[in-house]
């Protein structure tokens, strides 16, 4: 894999992980002053305003994970583990969309149990395949 090829798979990586968080925002950002405000939250609910620095985080540790699976196998060597990491990334915006949009906290709680199964799934993928690679 030449060195251009690397830098364009971390392109599309970003791209992609970043569109899915961009499109969760879109649903998110518009609820937190009014209706997120007024929910009945526990004590230790973060700070509004930690979310924000968190979870770009987050996603940047996504892509970053996304894009050394594929790095090292290539997208016919890890299809599974980045089909996972796609149906992860839907069930993210889902949850958004559930949970903020649809203002469905209850719905939004049994599809988190999806998700969780996913990331799992993802991340046993992950790791199995940067085991084989190191094989």
């Amino acid at each position: 894999m030449t060195h251009g090829i690397r830098w364009f798979g971390l392109a599309v990586s970003i791209l992609i992980c970043f569109s899915a968080a961009g499109l969760g925002s879109l649903v998110t950002t518009p609820k937190i002053p009014g209706w997120y405000a007024e929910l009945a939250k526990p004590e230790w609910t973060p700070a509004d305003w930690v979310f924000g620095p968190v979870w770009t985080l987050l996603y940047l540790m996504m892509v970053v994970a996304a894009w050394l699976v594929w790095q090292r196998k290539g997208f016919a060597g890890a299809k599974l583990p980045l089909t996972l990491f796609a149906i992860q990334l839907l069930l993210n915006i889902l949850w958004s969309v559930l949970f903020f949009g649809l203002r469905r906290p209850a719905l939004a709680a049994m599809e988190i149990i999806a998700l969780w199964a996913a990331i799992l799934a993802t991340t046993i993928a992950f790791w199995t395949r940067s085991r084989w690679a190191a094989a």
